[in-house]
């Protein structure tokens, strides 16, 4: 196991997330918990010390497993890390209540390591707002010992990352963020890189695979890279793009098999990280890959001159790409659901002035209405 050095500790480059555990039926709450110790088991064996779980994880029952299973394992032979649950607004008076229970539930005296969940533009006012005592709370149990290291995590915009930096960034010390080479460019993840190599914050990552989408790619996509590696999988590859970043300390992976689990540990038993050609040809697959269904926007800006709504018409076709790319997901809804309703797409009235100075020649009206059924 490849390990990076974190102040006077070492985390290994591959971190076992809790959030898509092996399941006895389709009801997440039904994990299938002999699974969990075989996967533990190895994990640790083969030099996996980092554990994440969380409050929402399988309809609240991942902290319960993962505390049954790592019980099992002198204190000090893992780091465990939970999250305060701010994605939901009606846990911000319940900072307390909440930590303590997450103690009990993981059968443990201190959390190594812990993060405001989710930091995104539904939450950060009330993450910001020092009535719920928040940022008071977890900063005290850090200095009692029962957080040993406190972070965030982000999916959130720049704007949104940017205020949670000025408010609470230098008591912060990791930052973890949805980052792999789609996500680069289509959610922007340069820049939050770049934003947190400012402050001096190292990064952790979610969703290497996204979601799945990485772990396995069409035949013409992984001719490409056979060029470079003939006997490289297509995970490996995702994981060997994040090997490249030296901002990176460990990548959590939701692994839901035995059979995961062991090939993603086999690629962190080596350092292998890509090239720039390598790089850049990935780069290239993630473009194809999101063109299929993104619709082109390049952010000239003519359209918003010309809508009499005032809509901030590229902000919301990149919502809708995200949307039609993951056929789904939170990330849309919960953006669109923070927005005026003047704001969201269900304001155009589709009178397509945009589309008469759209070079791309987009059908925003017509994607709009897309959007708003789907939403």
């Amino acid at each position: 196991m490849i390990y990076n050095n974190f102040k006077d500790i070492k985390i290994s480059s591959l971190a076992m997330g809790a959030m898509r555990l092996p399941k006895n039926s389709a009801d997440e709450s039904d994990i299938n918990e002999a699974a969990v110790r075989e996967m533990v088991d190895y994990a640790i064996k083969k030099g996996v010390n980092y554990f994440d779980t969380a409050w929402g994880y399988h309809n609240g029952q991942s902290e319960y497993v993962m505390g049954k299973t790592l019980e099992n394992y002198p204190r000090d032979s893992f780091y465990l890390a939970d999250k305060f649950p701010g994605y939901d607004l009606t846990n911000m008076d319940k900072v307390e209540e909440i930590f303590e229970k997450q103690l009990q539930k993981c059968r443990v005296d201190y959390f190594d390591f812990y993060l405001f969940h989710n930091v995104c533009e539904m939450n950060i006012d009330a993450y910001l707002d020092e009535k719920y005592h928040i940022f008071e709370y977890l900063t005290e149990q850090k200095r009692k010992g029962r957080i040993r290291h406190l972070g965030f995590s982000v999916h959130g915009d720049q704007n949104t990352l940017t205020r949670f930096l000025n408010a609470y960034g230098k008591d912060m010390e990791f930052c973890q963020i949805q980052l792999n080479y789609i996500d680069w460019d289509f959610q922007n993840a340069k820049d939050k890189v770049e934003l947190l190599s400012q402050w001096g914050i190292p990064v952790w990552v979610m969703e290497p695979v996204r979601g799945g989408k990485l772990a396995k790619l069409d035949d013409a996509y992984m001719e490409k890279l056979r060029k470079f590696r003939k006997d490289e999988t297509a995970p490996a590859w995702a994981f060997r793009y994040l090997q490249s970043f030296p901002q990176v300390t460990t990548v959590l992976s939701g692994m839901s098999d035995f059979t995961q689990l062991k090939e993603n540990i086999a690629t962190f038993e080596e350092f292998k990280p890509v090239t720039e050609e390598e790089k850049q040809t990935l780069y290239d697959i993630a473009r194809e890959m999101t063109s299929k269904t993104a619709l082109p926007c390049t952010e000239c800006r003519y359209c918003t001159a010309h809508c009499p709504q005032g809509l901030n018409i590229p902000l919301l076709i990149s919502m809708y790409n995200e949307h039609l790319f993951t056929n789904g997901g939170f990330l849309a809804p919960m953006r669109i659901g923070r927005m005026k309703e003047s704001e969201r797409p269900s304001a155009c009235v589709g009178c397509r002035s945009c589309e008469a100075v759209c070079p791309q020649k987009i059908k925003i009206s017509e994607a709009f209405a897309d959007f708003n059924s789907k939403l």
